[in-house]
């Protein structure tokens, strides 16, 4: 039986206890061996017009964060595809490099929400299984689900990287919010 790979994609800007806490629970929810965090990198374009840090930087934290959850993995994988990085190639570079491989691509309530905005949603429906996790103001009836998209209702994180970003800009602690073993990083990265 081929392994069953959750794909993370994300900018995780930065990572926080919240994405890594719905990993470790699709593992067992979604059947997965592995969640492989595949950062976002950034777009070229947008550069001057967001507070978005650099890839490197970004791809440390996610390192940092997972260390010592052998199941999770940080990767750069898109770091090397054609940019912008679509999902639907990315997922199609995947499964070409490694036919050995069963992908589930891992997002959440408020994407699907807005999936048939996404480029090649079809594509990515008739080829892979999708774990949808619940998130707040983001109700989906499950009944209405296609047969490869699962909803998976977890604990509410009620995190985010914008409010992490903006608390260390106030001076405010993040504890907490993210992994210890990032707190300083963190704090020096995201600091003006």
């Amino acid at each position: 039986m081929q392994p069953r790979i959750g794909i993370f994609g994300g900018s995780f800007n930065p990572i926080h206890v919240g994405h890594i806490a719905i990993a470790r629970e699709l593992l067992s929810l979604a059947h997965l061996d592995e969640v492989w965090f595949l950062v976002s990198p950034l777009n070229p374009f947008k550069k001057a017009a967001t507070d978005l840090l650099d890839d490197d930087k970004r791809l440390l934290l996610t390192q940092r964060a997972l260390l010592g959850e052998p199941r999770l993995k940080a990767s750069d994988y898109e770091f090397h595809l054609p940019k912008p990085s679509y999902t639907w190639n990315t997922l199609q570079h995947l499964k070409a490099d490694y036919p050995d491989k069963q992908f589930v691509l891992i997002i959440g309530a408020d994407n699907w929400l807005a999936f048939d905005r996404w480029a090649h949603p079809d594509y990515i429906l008739s080829n892979f299984d999708i774990a949808v996790y619940a998130r707040p103001d983001c109700p989906i009836d499950s009944s209405t689900l296609p047969s490869h998209v699962h909803l998976y209702n977890m604990g509410l994180f009620d995190i985010s990287s914008t409010a992490i970003r903006e608390r260390i800009r106030q001076g405010q602690s993040i504890t907490g919010m993210i992994p210890t073993a990032i707190e300083g990083l963190c704090m020096k990265f995201y600091t003006v």
